[in-house]
């Protein structure tokens, strides 16, 4: 039996540096004096040395141009953020499994596809059993009535496509114990008739500069309650997790049990 369920985002990998290469690397272009003071997590270790790269900038007098070198990382990374060097940004990558969100959300998040990588549940080859949807906050605004009111209604909904989906493998029971291709083709079929806010799970790795992108634009409060959700969860992640390079957005309470977050500079 289907349920109502809440969204939920876990970080399952991240860039990585290789710190024998890195140190090979450095020592090759006479840069290793700078990591005495790039620090960080690997992340932001490499966009500081990529950004590093474009001016050859690892210590003072490498680049006869470069008057004055950097020696902190903190400050390196809110100059870049200043600047709006958004590409340095690119090289580094999250993955988050996003559980329990609709396909309503689904197709929002994947029109961020510019330095993304999206795997989602395959309803070809995936066989509909349970039906779980996302209650939006929306219904609980207007007084407890018409709140429990709706729940009995989506409640009822989750029943009826649960026994459309049972109703089908059914009929199609002989078919479904057949080839692999008959069923794919059946399956195929019978999703055709699931809900839209059928909750789902999706596979995502952006690059650091999306990823601002996305958390400026689908936290905002005009952005859908469900996708607002998911992507104040992300973004709770990392900045805790990389602070230097997400740490300026500003945290701001929209009074709806949701919050913005909204960067300190201009997004790059």
């Amino acid at each position: 039996m289907g349920n109502l369920v809440v969204p939920k985002v876990y970080k399952i990998a991240e860039t990585r540096l290789n710190d024998s290469e890195v140190l090979a690397w450095l020592k090759d272009i006479d840069g290793e004096e700078c990591l005495a003071h790039v620090t960080g997590e690997d992340k932001e270790k490499l966009i500081e040395l990529a950004g590093r790269r474009c001016y050859k900038s690892y210590r003072k007098g490498l680049n006869p141009n470069v008057s004055k070198v950097r020696t902190n990382s903190d400050e390196y990374h809110e100059n870049v953020l200043k600047s709006k060097h958004g590409s340095i940004l690119e090289h580094c990558s999250v993955s988050f499994a996003l559980e329990n969100i609709s396909r309503v959300c689904c197709m929002e998040l994947i029109r961020h596809r510019a330095g993304a990588a999206i795997s989602q549940e395959s309803l070809r080859f995936v066989r509909l059993t349970d039906i779980n949807m996302y209650f939006p906050k929306i219904f609980s605004e207007f007084g407890k009535y018409k709140e429990n009111v709706a729940k009995l209604m989506i409640n009822n909904a989750i029943k009826y496509f649960e026994k459309l989906q049972i109703d089908f493998m059914d009929l199609f029971k002989e078919e479904m114990d057949g080839n692999f291709e008959t069923k794919k083709k059946l399956t195929s079929a019978f999703r055709r008739f699931s809900p839209e806010g059928l909750a789902t799970g999706i596979v995502v790795t952006y690059n650091f500069r999306e990823l601002r992108h996305i958390i400026t634009v689908r936290t905002s409060r005009h952005a859908e309650e469900e996708i607002r959700m998911v992507c104040g969860q992300m973004a709770e992640i990392l900045i805790k997790d990389y602070p230097k390079d997400f740490n300026d957005f500003e945290k701001v309470d929209t009074l709806d049990g949701l919050y913005e977050y909204v960067p300190k500079y201009e997004k790059v």
